[in-house]
């Protein structure tokens, strides 16, 4: 009850954190399941962060291919994106912890913009910048997750974390289905380089529209001092969830490391056309744009369990058509059918993470560390996926080698199943237990 939690120095902190779950036995899913203004604006910064990256991201990675046709050095470009995303949440967390996190939010977005910027001003010499791009991209990438994440967790709770995810997901994908396609429609309609530098300009001025809505979010209060070592004693002590969802973590990035780029290039290089990459985009993310929707209202922590196992199970699935060729009407078999099932895989891996962040006091006081926590092991899994890749292209470049490492890297979901199954089984076993029956 409020009246008995406000007496004590835990519930001071659940007040100003607004995130945290512990030791909420009063609370009713019914008045929480709603997303409040503070929730709403940084949907809105976060879909004009996406809607940014996904009108220039994948053509970025196409623009490059085109001056030096090298699949290694679009995987030495996400190399240093990862490097450097990672330093930046090693790095940042003491600001983000320790000062103001909306500045942090707000250098990320900038800092985007500044990506964009290069890319115009490098223009055809881009291909040997790729190191500076990439260290750029990085910092970007990891001031604004690391400080979206935390700000996401401060003011969400378990009741209507996974609505916030699932409107997460529905304007992620919403950006990817027409920012492609718009992207597409204008490089093939200016022909040359025109578009490409029309794209990067579009997405420079999206960025900057993003810092000004920042402005609008409520400063959030430092909490406490940064621990540096991320949480290493958790690690290490036998027992501690964070061990399973660490290596969960990891294996999730296998796959994000060497799909982020790869898939795109595929269509690219099966069409050699970007509006054919635009509307790949477009349907592939309308798909998404449904499932997302779906998702986000019919997925409870009592679903999470199969809803998880299957969306990791179908997304594994839906890679092997390509062992069979890489043709337009294949990769959008491939792309339609993962973007039906990847919001049953994707929602209920964001959501036992930040659950279990609130679960107890002293992971919510350590948000910030379990946070890039999570995101240092994601990028771990993405750099190994990567490195992989990047040494077996030098190799060899036969279409066959890609596509089965596709098919390799691309079944981990299988695996970040496996590793998280008893906290989604548990969570399904909470709700039980609170509920006197099954409400799945």
């Amino acid at each position: 009850m409020p009246g008995t939690l406000s007496k004590s120095p835990w519930s001071s902190l659940r007040d100003r954190t607004q995130g945290s779950d512990y030791a909420d036995a009063d609370h009713k899913p019914q008045q929480k399941a709603k997303l409040g203004r503070q929730a709403a604006l940084l949907l809105a910064v976060h879909a004009l962060f996406t809607c940014g990256n996904a009108l220039s991201a994948t053509f970025v990675n196409i623009y490059i291919w085109k001056i030096k046709q090298d699949y290694a050095l679009l995987g030495w470009f996400a190399v240093v994106h990862q490097l450097s995303m990672s330093l930046t949440f090693w790095l940042a967390g003491k600001w983000v912890k320790e000062g103001n996190k909306m500045n942090a939010l707000r250098a990320g977005v900038i800092a985007a913009a500044v990506f964009y910027g290069l890319v115009l001003a490098f223009g055809t010499r881009a291909a040997d910048a790729v190191p500076l791009l990439g260290l750029v991209q990085g910092i970007s990438s990891g001031l604004f997750w690391l400080s979206f994440n935390v700000v996401y967790f401060e003011i969400t709770d378990r009741d209507n974390r996974d609505r916030f995810n699932g409107w997460t997901g529905l304007l992620g994908s919403l950006s990817g289905m027409l920012a492609p396609w718009l992207s597409g429609l204008l490089i093939a309609g200016s022909g040359g380089n025109t578009g490409y530098r029309l794209i990067f300009a579009i997405s420079l001025a999206i960025f900057v529209a993003g810092a000004v809505l920042t402005f609008w979010l409520h400063r959030r209060e430092p909490s406490g001092r940064y621990e540096w070592r991320i949480g290493l004693g958790t690690l290490l002590r036998r027992g501690s969830p964070w061990r399973s969802i660490t290596w969960a973590m990891v294996a999730q990035g296998l796959r994000e490391g060497i799909f982020g780029f790869v898939i795109a290039l595929l269509v690219y290089t099966s069409t050699g056309s970007e509006m054919k990459l635009g509307n790949f985009s477009l349907y592939t993310s309308a798909a998404a744009l449904l499932s997302f929707w779906v998702a986000g209202r019919l997925l409870k922590p009592s679903r999470r369990f199969w809803g998880m196992l299957t969306g990791a199970l179908m997304m594994s699935l839906f890679i092997l058509p390509l062992l069979w060729g890489t043709g337009y009407s294949t990769m959008l078999i491939f792309g339609l059918g993962t973007a039906v099932f990847m919001p049953l895989f994707a929602i209920p891996s964001v959501s036992v993470v930040f659950d279990q962040i609130g679960g107890n006091e002293a992971d919510v006081r350590q948000r910030e560390e379990r946070v890039i926590l999570r995101e240092l092991a994601l990028n771990a899994g993405r750099l190994i996926g990567t490195v992989v890749f990047i040494a077996c292209v030098s190799r060899s470049a036969n279409p066959m080698l890609i596509r089965i490492l596709l098919l390799i890297f691309g079944s981990s979901p299988v695996l970040v199943w496996a590793l998280l199954r008893q906290r989604l089984r548990a969570a399904s076993h909470s709700v039980v237990g609170k509920t006197g029956k099954n409400p799945g």
